[in-house]
């Protein structure tokens, strides 16, 4: 399988090199040159496959020949190492949770393949590698747990400052070793913006090898779509589940939209947004216009500036009636966050973190008789404990395996948001030359 570019189709390479590279030099997304089509008879076996089996099946169409079979099913079986539940919440409405990762976020898996995926292509190298990756919360502890310690591997987390949360915070700051965090003056699209930058530094990139672990990434965006074969293993193929997806960089929610064009019976998707809401307002009017980022409780989703925006296109072949025949967005502010959050704990028993809670509503507002809705739980609750507290109650605690990350040190360095530091900081440190 090749990828092309999503700036130039003529623009193609490798699997391989679109995993190490990350991104191509005219500033767009790497996409696979043919979408694979699955045959009726796979489909119709999901309920008697086991999840590493699926994501062999879907993952091998795009990794050979760079990947041999052998090594694809350890990286796999190393990847999906946890459970992925689907969870009534009430009638005709579930939870999709994927957060019983290392770091109770959805990213987990798309973190874990690309970090073993990465490490058996440096396998073949003399030089480190260096991951340079931008976050608004979850990307970064996912990162960190999944290329901790990894050898030949160097990572580089950028995040705003103030704009994420203790527990998210700890994860990305208190591993040490080949993990380092930076602290940088603004929000997540100044540092996506320096991440590209980066990778589009000719002169920074002979002098170093950069490769990113954000859903930019083909080996973070891929493995994605497996999840959404879940509901589909435990419900038959007959049900018109709509998929109601939190959506900031909008990585997930069109790795599903991959799945539904290789053949996924997926009904359809809401794209579940919040204050942040460049795509919902780009369905309605068929204007992008990006607005400044606006702090959120929901803050994986405080993205004016959605990378992935350009795979969404691609998908759809640049048509915004095709777009909409798929899908819908929604649009929730904080306050209202907080009262889907205390209203369905009231009458469901059931806790969400707020970017959940947000896709919950979508479904209560636009699921029609006939449709299952399925709502993706993207984060564990915890990772947003003040929220909690302020809407919930105050005495919820943050789980056993997480408080031992506050009785560790804090490794972080702030950084102005001016790509000049940034790429001094790396031409200060040794080992990343």
């Amino acid at each position: 399988m090749n990828f092309f570019s999503t700036n130039d189709r003529a623009n193609k390479t490798s699997f391989r090199e679109s995993v190490i590279k990350s991104l191509p030099a005219d500033n767009g997304l790497y996409f696979p040159e043919v979408i694979p089509s699955l045959d009726l008879k796979f489909l119709e076996s999901l309920h008697n496959r086991s999840l590493p089996e699926i994501a062999y099946h879907v993952l091998s169409l795009f990794s050979e020949p760079d990947i041999p079979s052998e090594k694809l099913q350890s990286i796999i079986e190393d990847t999906f190492i946890f459970d992925i539940p689907l969870v009534r919440v009430e009638e005709n409405i579930y939870c999709l949770e994927l957060f019983h990762g290392p770091t109770m976020a959805f990213k987990d898996v798309g973190a874990r393949f690309l970090a073993r995926t990465l490490s058996y292509f440096q396998e073949a190298e003399d030089e480190e590698t260096t991951i340079l990756v931008a976050t608004s919360g979850d990307t970064g502890g996912a990162v960190a747990s999944g290329f901790f310690n990894q050898a030949g591997i160097n990572v580089v987390i950028l995040y705003p400052s103030g704009k994420v949360t203790p527990l998210q915070d700890r994860q990305m700051t208190t591993l040490g070793g080949n993990i380092k965090a930076l602290e940088v003056d603004g929000d997540f699209d100044d540092c996506q913006a320096l991440v590209k930058q980066a990778f589009l530094d000719k002169n920074l990139n002979q002098r170093m090898k950069l490769s990113s672990a954000n859903s930019i990434n083909i080996a973070r965006w891929l493995p994605q779509s497996i999840y959404y074969y879940i509901p589909f293993m435990l419900r038959g193929l007959d049900e018109k589940i709509v998929c109601s997806v939190p959506s900031g960089n909008y990585g997930n929610v069109t790795s599903g939209m991959l799945a539904k064009k290789m053949g996924l019976p997926i009904h359809r998707f809401i794209a579940a947004s919040n204050a942040n809401d460049v795509v919902p307002r780009y369905l309605e009017s068929g204007v992008y216009e990006p607005y400044k980022t606006i702090q959120t409780i929901a803050n994986a989703m405080d993205v004016s500036k959605p990378s992935n925006f350009t795979r969404l296109e691609t998908l759809y072949d640049h048509d915004l009636q095709n777009i909409l025949r798929d899908t819908s967005g929604y649009r929730l502010d904080d306050e209202g966050t907080r009262h889907v959050m205390q209203a369905c704990y009231y009458q469901n028993n059931y806790l969400m973190d707020p970017h959940s809670s947000i896709a919950y509503k979508a479904l209560h507002e636009q699921l029609q008789e006939g449709e299952e809705g399925i709502f993706l739980g993207t984060a564990h609750h915890s990772k947003f404990m003040n929220v909690m507290h302020e809407a919930i109650h105050p005495n919820l605690e943050l789980p056993e395996k997480t408080k031992q990350l506050f009785e560790k040190e804090r490794q972080s360095e702030k950084l102005k948001n001016d790509y000049k530091e940034l790429k001094a900081y790396f031409y200060s440190f040794n080992n990343f030359l």
